[in-house]
C-alpha cells in the first residue's frame, strides 16, 4: 500500500498546518521543502510521488557537518513523540497553544505544527522569512490565548530574548508567560538557563534529533517509551516508540554520533558529537564544551568552535565569536582555565555574525572556511 507525498514550501506555514492535519489522519505524507522564492517552489530531486503506507513525514536533516540526508518518520513515531512530550510537560491538549519560532522544514518546527493540530488550537506563527528578534518574539507571544503556552527555540534565540528581557519589561513578561520553553538543537550553557529562570522562564532542555522524531530526552530524562543507554565507547544509543525509520543494532537501539553519560542521579548528560571531540596533544577536547564555556564570557553574544590542524598538537581549537573586541583574551583565558591548555584556542576570529543554517544551528562548514581564508 502507498499514499501520495505532498510537497509544501517552508514559508507556507498555514498550508503546512493543513497538510499535517491530513498527514495525521493517514491521508498523505508530507515533505517540507526550502522556502519558496518569488512564488516558485524550490527544485527537489529524488522524491517519489508516493511513499509506503508507514511513512508520514520525510525530513531533510540540517547537515551542519556534512551532506544532508532525508529521514522517513512514521505517523506512530510522531504521535508517540507528541504524547511523550505532553506527558513530560503536564500538557492537556485542548488547553495548549504553541508559538512557532523555528523553520518547519526541520523536525523541531514541524513538531510545533503537529502538536498544534493535535491540540486543536491554532498556533501563533512568527514571520520566519525575516531575522529573529526578541521584540518580534514577544509581540507574537502576546497573541497566545490558551491556558497553557509553549514554544521551541534554539539557544541563540533564547540568548537574544534573555538579553532583551533584562531591560524590557514587556519582553520579560512575555517570556514568563510560557508554561515551558523547549530549547535544543545545540548545547545550551547552564548560565543562560539560570539567567532565563531568573527572569521567570521555565526552560526545558531537550536532546534528540530527526532520527528520534525530535527531542526525546527532557531535562536529562527520556520521554515515555524511550530508552537510553551509553555504549562502551561512550556513544549514546536510543530505542523506543519515537524512532524514525533508521538502522538499529541487534537490540533495537539507534546508535547516535553523540557521546555522553548517565550521571549519579540517572539523568542523561550529553558531552557532544563524536566528530566534535578533537585530540589536542593527546587530550580529548569537546568543541561543544568550548562553545558552552566561551558563550558564558561576558561580552560574547555568539560563538562557534572548530578544529584547526596543528603540526605539533595534532588539532587545536579555533573560535569565531560575535562580541566586544577586548574580550578575545578573556575568552582564551577562560577556556584555558576551564578546559586546560588543550582547550585554549590557537586562533580567535571576531566576526559580525556566526554563519547559521536555516534551523539556527552553527554552519560548521562555513565556519571552517572562515579559518581557511585566514591562511
Amino acid at each position: 500500500m502507498t499514499k501520495p507525498l505532498k510537497l509544501i514550501a517552508a514559508n507556507d506555514t498555514f498550508g503546512a498546518l493543513l497538510a499535517f492535519a491530513d498527514m495525521l489522519d493517514g491521508k498523505l505524507a508530507v515533505f517540507v521543502t526550502a522556502p519558496e522564492v518569488n512564488g516558485k517552489m524550490p527544485e527537489t530531486f529524488g522524491l517519489p510521488n508516493e511513499v509506503p503506507e508507514d511513512v508520514a513525514l520525510i525530513v531533510e536533516s540540517s547537515g551542519s557537518t556534512g551532506t544532508p540526508k532525508r529521514i522517513q518518520i512514521s505517523r506512530e513515531a510522531l504521535l508517540n513523540s507528541a504524547n511523550g512530550s505532553a506527558l513530560a510537560l503536564g500538557s492537556v491538549e485542548a488547553s495548549s497553544q504553541w508559538l512557532l519560532a523555528l523553520p518547519i522544514n526541520f523536525i523541531a518546527g514541524a513538531n510545533v505544527l503537529i502538536r498544534s493540530v493535535l491540540s486543536g488550537n491554532q498556533p501563533v506563527m512568527m514571520n520566519l522569512s525575516v531575522p529573529f528578534t526578541a521584540e518580534a518574539f514577544a509581540r507574537s507571544a502576546s497573541h497566545l490565548r490558551a491556558d497553557r503556552r509553549y514554544t521551541s527555540l534554539v539557544p541563540a534565540q533564547l540568548k537574544r530574548v534573555v538579553a532583551a528581557a533584562k531591560t524590557d519589561d514587556f519582553i520579560r513578561a512575555q517570556l514568563a508567560r510560557f508554561d515551558a520553553i523547549l530549547v535544543g538543537g545545540q548545547s545550551v550553557s547552564e548560565e543562560l538557563i539560570a539567567q532565563a529562570q531568573t527572569l521567570g522562564a521555565n526552560i526545558v532542555v531537550t536532546y534528540g534529533m530527526t532520527e528520534t522524531s525530535g527531542g526525546c530526552v527532557y531535562n536529562g530524562l527520556p520521554l515515555a517509551q524511550v530508552e537510553v543507554r551509553i555504549d562502551a565507547d561512550a556513544r549514546v544509543a536510543i530505542r523506543g516508540a519515537t524512532l524514525a525509520k533508521v538502522p538499529t543494532d541487534e537490540r533495537g537501539y539507534f546508535v547516535t554520533n553523540d557521546v555522553g553519560e548517565i550521571d549519579e542521579s540517572g539523568k542523561v548528560v550529553i558531552h557532544g558529537r563524536v566528530d566534535r571531540v578533537i585530540s589536542s596533544g593527546g587530550i580529548k577536547v569537546s568543541l561543544d564544551r568550548v562553545e558552552a564555556f566561551g558563550a558564558a564570557v561576558v561580552g560574547v553574544t555568539d560563538i562557534a568552535a572548530v578544529a584547526i590542524e596543528d603540526a605539533e598538537w595534532g588539532q587545536r581549537v579555533g573560535i569565531a565569536y560575535v562580541g566586544s573586541p577586548e574580550v578575545a583574551d578573556t575568552v582564551a583565558l577562560a577556556l584555558a582555565t576551564d578546559l586546560g591548555p588543550a582547550g585554549k584556542p590557537i586562533r580567535i576570529l571576531r566576526v559580525d555574525t556566526v554563519p547559521k543554517l536555516a534551523a539556527g544551528k552553527n554552519d560548521l562548514q562555513a565556519i571552517k572556511r572562515l579559518f581557511e581564508e585566514m591562511r
